[in-house]
């Protein structure tokens, strides 16, 4: 009798688990702005931990791969377009600023990506959903999955609606497209001395993750996490620009604030004496004061 109850409750748990992935599946797909093909979608979600731990399901990497490349594609093309006059090494450069795992790991937590994503026991132990790696790979993932079922097209009006923003920042940065050289600078004009970055890298050979942490003086400013050594350096050198410039600001608004309270104040003490000589002069030639001359006797 028990093992009669036993497969119906197997088979119960699992049409709640099916009827739960769906409605999750239609939270992220009104996200994303597009219904696609049920198992296609599952498969963009799955991570290779995942995978390993039930018995080698297909994982996310190739549809991975393949959004990695219409991603660049449609930002390069867009690059391209909007600055006819940048030589291909500033071109590089305003893209590595909008694709890059940390970029892209932003862009998933805004879509909530994180919530969605089929992960194993080991790496939801360690905190694997806001993992910009795992966020930004899956986020290409979906990307590729959205061109496999609706296009080229739809694919590039995914990218565009989530990735513009990044795009029109990106070309307003400046020199802070490289943020090594732009922390240089800061750390020479503050006299804080040349900046260090000490690298470690984690993960198989086919799928490195390099953290990168940018040192001045002795003192952590920064890190940063990438695929790449140079990736990892680039947004350590960032957050130690911005961590050392946030601090110069503070600095020099806290010395004009004593600046402006000390002028203020010889302003209150000049005012003072102005007036008490004006109120003296005042009392001097006021009817019936001690200033005032006498009638001389007749």
């Amino acid at each position: 009798m028990s093992d009669a109850k036993t497969p119906l409750r197997k088979r119960g748990e699992e049409t709640t688990a099916t009827a739960d992935t769906a409605s999750s599946h239609t939270v992220l797909e009104g996200r994303l702005g597009y219904h696609l093909e049920s198992a296609l979608l599952v498969r963009a979600l799955t991570h290779r931990s995942f995978a390993y731990e039930n018995g080698g399901l297909p994982t996310n990497e190739r549809l991975e791969f393949l959004g990695d490349s219409v991603l660049g594609l449609v930002v390069t093309d867009t690059l391209y377009r909007i600055h006819p006059d940048l030589p291909e090494g500033q071109l590089a450069k305003l893209r590595a600023a909008v694709v890059n795992s940390r970029a892209l790991a932003e862009v998933g937590r805004g879509l909530d990506l994180g919530a969605f994503i089929r992960l194993g026991r080991g790496e939801e132990g360690t905190g694997g959903r806001d993992k910009a790696s795992i966020l930004a790979d899956t986020l290409e993932a979906v990307i590729g999955a959205v061109y496999l079922d609706k296009g080229l097209d739809a694919a590039a009006e995914l990218v565009h609606r989530l990735f513009d923003p990044l795009i029109e920042r990106s070309s307003n940065l400046g020199a802070g497209l490289d943020w090594k050289t732009s922390l240089q600078e800061l750390t020479a004009t503050e006299g804080l001395g040349v900046p260090e970055y000490l690298v470690s890298e984690t993960g198989p050979d086919h799928e490195k993750v390099f953290t990168a942490a940018a040192r001045v003086g002795g003192v952590a400013y920064g890190t940063g996490t990438g695929r790449s050594k140079k990736e990892a350096e680039q947004q350590a050198a960032e957050a130690a620009w911005r961590a050392i410039r946030a601090a110069a600001d503070e600095a020099a608004a806290a010395t004009a604030a004593v600046e402006e309270a000390s002028t203020d104040g010889s302003g209150a003490d000049g005012a003072t004496s102005d007036g008490a000589a004006l109120d003296g002069a005042a009392a001097a030639s006021a009817p019936g004061s001690a200033g005032k001359a006498e009638p001389t006797a007749r």
